[in-house]
């Protein structure tokens, strides 16, 4: 399969939305990461995904949509939390998980009575949702297990040959997928964090929001994930990568007693001069949001410059650090070592 590339024109945009309504697969920005879209209705398209992908069919996908009027048919009932939150945050990086429509094709829920939903506040994927008509599925644009792209480059590489074109739409903005709240059970839990905290959620919801043990943990044998993000190993580059746990006089002691060919450290802006083996930056100390957007782009680079062990700085689990600390913890495959 020949895969374009083309800027997010207005001919393109409408070239893409055709392709959609066909039923064929095309990568798309969102202010989260690239995702890939697929009608939401069509199991044969969605099939295209997985395919792409190489992506576990346990692996449920994120619906997305344009405004509220196209929750009707994805999800069985609009509940008052889901109004609150998206009154909050919609268009924006949050999904929520309700019971699901009859409008969906079964394999978007991989099984389950359930759909996550979000409405993505990208101008070009919003137009893109309009011009096909249609719900998109859209997990993130990258070979399963990869780090998420966050630019049409990082796409088309990863993708080239499996799907019939990416848009590009520049750089996102928030860097890591969207948090992913369900309101589906008795109480809501956090499933995903990201750019939205939990206490954002809590604040809006006017009650506790419940934290999945699977965000900080591996998800239990046999567990079924409810949402994407969950799995064992995920956003992963090729190099081993292994989080370190200290302070900032124990990264750099514990770099400079294993400084050898092929090792690299994902460290902060500050630590850099004070390393003793090639860095990746992962943004400054303080700042969350910058580490979030930067995150999988560093992950990528560590691959770029042939990086085969990564000791990357362990952030912190509150706040947007909670939602780079899930990441990293995926990409690392568990492997913490306390300093």
């Amino acid at each position: 399969m020949y895969t374009e590339l083309k800027a997010a024109a207005p001919e393109s945009l409408a070239y893409a939305a055709k392709l959609l309504r066909e039923g064929e697969t095309v990568g798309i920005p969102t202010e989260t990461v690239y995702g890939l879209a697929a009608d939401a209705t069509n199991n044969n398209a969605v099939a295209k995904i997985f395919a792409a992908k190489g992506r576990p069919q346990d692996n449920p996908l994120i619906v997305h949509i344009a405004d509220m009027a196209g929750l009707e048919g994805v999800v069985k009932e609009v509940p008052e939390d889901c109004k609150k939150l998206a009154a909050a945050f919609w268009p924006g990086p949050l999904t929520i998980i309700m019971q699901r429509g009859d409008k969906i094709a079964d394999s978007v829920c991989a099984g389950l009575p359930t759909v996550a939903v979000r409405m993505p506040s990208h101008p070009v994927a919003a137009e893109l949702i309009r011009l096909s008509g249609l719900p998109l599925a859209a997990p993130s644009a990258n070979l399963s297990g990869l780090p998420s792209p966050t630019n049409a480059r990082h796409t088309f590489r990863d993708l080239q040959g499996r799907i019939s074109l990416v848009i590009d739409g520049g750089e996102c903005s928030v860097g890591v997928e969207s948090t992913v709240i369900t309101i589906a059970g008795e109480q809501p839990m956090l499933l995903r964090p990201g750019y939205i905290t939990k206490e954002q959620l809590e604040t809006v919801l006017g009650k506790e929001v419940l934290l999945s043990d699977a965000i900080l943990n591996k998800l239990q044998e046999g567990a079924v994930a409810a949402s994407p993000g969950m799995k064992y190993k995920h956003y992963s580059p090729k190099a081993n990568v292994v989080l370190l746990d200290g302070s900032a006089e124990a990264y750099q002691a514990f770099i400079a007693q294993h400084a050898e060919a092929g090792v690299f450290a994902m460290c902060y802006e500050e630590e850099v001069s004070s390393l003793a083996v090639p860095c990746v930056v992962c943004g400054a100390r303080e700042d969350a949001t910058g580490q979030a957007q930067r995150l999988f782009s560093a992950l990528r680079e560590c691959d770029e410059k042939g990086a085969k062990t990564v000791y990357a700085h362990c952030p912190s689990t509150t706040g947007v650090s909670m939602a780079v600390y899930n990441r990293l913890i995926r990409a690392a495959a568990f492997q913490v070592i306390k300093l």
